[in-house]
């Protein structure tokens, strides 16, 4: 496949990357740090995730951030918050939103762990929440589609199999999600190669963790087979709480400047962009690891 043109950058720093700060983030915070995203030109941001606060306290004020945001947020900006089940879709509903993220792994031992149940239990939940909510787009974030902390690498054809079903349920947008950074771009090649001829009618994204240092060249793989939907977290951040060794997410103003050597567009203003990392940086308690925002703090 040729190379996209321009990419879209889901941004989920607000929900993958807060999620694994322990440090309680005050909410307006979180909004002006949301806020000055959108304003960069991120057009599409997991802004919040619909958990039960007693397993991600971070997260306990997902129904104010979510209001506030769309409030005054532009016509075009998707604001998209993850709920694990459907109780968590209904709250995500209810709070305004048109757009959720369910997630379930393509690992048995990381879905009950994650999620507390088995991928057949999750795979029937799917299919209740899609007959349930007609009026929203349901996305699917598939996790450890390239390496389970529990299992160690998935077979691809496992991968399919649970692809084979998530679009049997009626999903059209499926994200693979290296969760805890262990694939290598031939991986992400092949298994992405594979999705993309075997169900040509789907919308296929990447979320690659940073772990062992081969995020941005496991997005150009995904560049390479015609991937243009990636998530990317500010600064860096993130990790799975559920998923030990997982790091940080592969940075987006890493990958911006990545593309933008390539000439490939994502009509995000980078400057604009950068003084939110900086935003980040002066208010969220926690590491940043993106080279090029690291780079402008040294003054290199």
């Amino acid at each position: 496949m040729m190379m996209p043109g321009d990419i879209t950058v889901v941004e989920v720093g607000p929900r993958d990357g807060f999620q694994n700060v322990k440090a309680m983030i005050p909410t307006d915070e979180k909004i002006a740090i949301i806020r000055a995203m959108i304003s960069s030109g991120i057009r599409q941001m997991e802004i919040t995730s619909f958990v039960n606060p007693k397993w991600l306290p971070q997260m306990a004020d997902a129904a104010q951030v979510t209001e506030e945001i769309l409030k005054d947020a532009p016509e075009d900006f998707r604001a998209i918050a993850l709920a694990p089940n459907k109780r968590g879709v209904s709250n995500a509903v209810q709070a305004g939103l048109k757009s959720v993220t369910y997630v379930l792994s393509a690992s048995e031992s990381h879905n009950i762990k994650n999620v507390n149940r088995s991928v057949s239990e999750s795979l029937e939940e799917l299919r209740d929440i899609k007959d349930s909510f007609r009026d929203i787009t349901v996305r699917v974030s598939l996790a450890t589609s390239f390496g389970c902390p529990f299992e160690g690498r998935i077979p691809q054809e496992r991968v399919m199999d649970v692809v084979e079903r998530i679009h049997e349920a009626g999903i059209r947008e499926i994200i693979l999600c290296d969760t805890i950074g262990i694939a290598n771009p031939l991986q992400i090649r092949n298994t992405v190669g594979l999705a993309l001829r075997r169900f040509p009618d789907v919308k296929f994204g990447l979320h690659i963790h940073d772990t062992r240092g081969m995020g941005l060249a496991s997005i150009y793989a995904g560049l390479l087979e015609g991937i243009h939907i990636f998530e990317t977290s500010i600064g860096g951040l993130g990790g799975c709480p559920f998923a030990p060794g997982s790091a940080g997410n592969t940075a987006t103003e890493d990958m911006l400047n990545m593309v933008n050597a390539m000439g490939i567009d994502h009509h995000i203003d980078m400057e604009r962009y950068l003084e939110a990392v900086e935003l980040v940086r002066g208010k969220v308690d926690a590491s940043l690891t993106g080279r090029i925002s690291n780079m402008c703090q040294a003054g290199a």
